[in-house]
């Protein structure tokens, strides 16, 4: 009886909260599906396409299919790339159904003890403030710096972790220390005089785990012409949250975005994190329900723009002479980036703009990487998938680097390299790469 209780509360979730709209607008045309990394990496299976998810929703809406664990495995094996979404005739956004599907399915379930006390831990008590992210990540840069970690590895301690979770190990940046995070300015000066006045938004991991990233990014904005305000009050985007079921906490940590940084009067809020810039740029969406709030949250979003377009915009690749050591690159593109911000163009300018590189596009580029957020962490066996796939294609190209505009998709391209055994080849942030050439000359 109270197994039908909890079924009967999750189709009228279902069916109240789930755009109707949106549900009907899908034609089952399919071409959603040469898109779908999951419905490909699963020779076709329907049950892990957009449009089959949508009909699952549908089902569930309609009463036609229980909510079972059948409904949540297909919608969790999702990466959330969006890929189909610039492809869909009708327009259907996909992502804002999944999410809310997620979300509904989350809250409604019953969870072990210590699985509750892990999402409160990670969900509530971490991410949302910066400065126990900065402490954490110091012990992991500690971990580096001391010794220990080289102890650890020779001992053959790393071997309780699972595979994948020793090979992340091994790929992690070198952690800034607990100092250096937490003296960051809140205010940067343009080169000269100022063309525009811009916020950046420096992210959770960006701002620790990829500080040095950060601070390219900075610098590259003043040497373009733009004077830089980083409000402190800033916190966590909300995408971690948003993904994976925690609706609620993502719209507050938007408020606390839009209040910070709504009264700054800048020209733009600037993202260096394709998934950040995502999420963010979405915030209307998020909080369309909210009357106080949707007004707030429009003038918020229209101001969001990625790093890479804001310096083609100020001609940053004309104004100075770009140049590195003769190497080929390639270009792995954002899923959120691309698909979401629909920004693919400004990476690639700035990038054919470098002398002594040779530029080769790689197949499938669009296509996600596998890593997805914290996906190469919950569903391991997909992402290498993914992952291995991926790394085919970068091998085709004969590439020495592999350019990324997002931490979680940079991270994925040093597995790949360290996972296939590959040398003489590295994984790099455009921002770091573009302030190389820049210091080259």
């Amino acid at each position: 009886m109270t197994k039908t209780i909890e079924q009967n509360t999750l189709r009228k979730e279902f069916q109240t909260r789930l755009n109707e709209d949106e549900l009907l607008n899908c034609m089952k045309c399919g071409f959603c599906l040469p898109s779908c990394p999951t419905y490909i990496e699963t020779s076709a299976n329907e049950l892990h396409s957009p449009r089959g998810r949508i009909a699952l929703m549908k089902g569930v809406a309609d009463g036609l299919i229980e909510p079972n664990e059948e409904v949540e495995k297909s919608l969790n094996v999702c990466l959330g790339c969006r890929a189909c979404e610039p492809v869909c005739p009708s327009g259907v956004r996909y992502g804002h159904l999944l999410e809310e599907a997620r979300d509904i399915i989350q809250q409604s379930k019953k969870q072990s003890a210590p699985a509750k006390w892990f999402r409160h831990i990670v969900f509530k008590e971490l991410f949302p403030h910066q400065n126990r992210m900065r402490r954490l990540l110091s012990v992991i840069g500690l971990y580096q710096r001391s010794g220990i970690q080289k102890v650890v590895r020779k001992t053959g301690v790393i071997n309780i972790l699972p595979e994948h979770m020793r090979t992340m190990e091994k790929v992690l940046p070198k952690i800034p220390t607990y100092k250096q995070m937490k003296n960051r300015p809140t205010y940067i000066a343009a080169k000269e005089n100022a063309m525009k006045r811009v916020a950046f938004f420096t992210g959770c991991l960006m701002d620790t785990m990829f500080l040095n990233t950060n601070q390219a990014t900075i610098e590259l904005l003043r040497l373009s012409g733009c004077e830089v305000v980083i409000p402190s009050s800033q916190n966590c985007c909300g995408a971690l949250h948003g993904h994976s079921g925690e609706k609620q906490l993502a719209k507050e940590l938007a408020k606390r975005n839009i209040s910070a940084f709504e009264q700054l009067e800048v020209d733009y809020i600037i993202s260096n994190a394709g998934g950040c810039g995502a999420f963010l740029y979405e915030y209307d969406h998020l909080l369309k329900d909210e009357k106080d709030w949707n007004d707030r949250a429009k003038d918020f979003t229209n101001k969001i723009k990625d790093m890479t377009e804001v310096l083609v915009e100020l001609d940053f690749h004309n104004r100075y002479e770009l140049r590195l050591p003769n190497q080929v690159i390639t270009y792995q593109d954002s899923c959120h980036l691309r698909n979401v911000m629909r920004t693919f163009a400004s990476p690639r300018i700035l990038l054919h703009a470098i002398e002594g590189i040779e530029f080769k596009e790689m197949k499938e580029a669009d296509r996600c990487c596998g890593s997805a957020g914290i996906y190469n962490l919950v569903q391991p066996e997909m992402s290498k998938q993914i992952l291995d796939h991926k790394m085919e294609h970068v091998k085709e190209t004969k590439a020495t680097t592999i350019v990324t505009a997002n931490p979680g998709c940079l991270l994925q391209m040093k597995l790949g390299i360290e996972r296939e055994g590959i040398e003489n080849i590295k994984a790099v942030h455009i921002a770091d790469l573009l302030l190389e050439a820049v210091k080259a000359n």
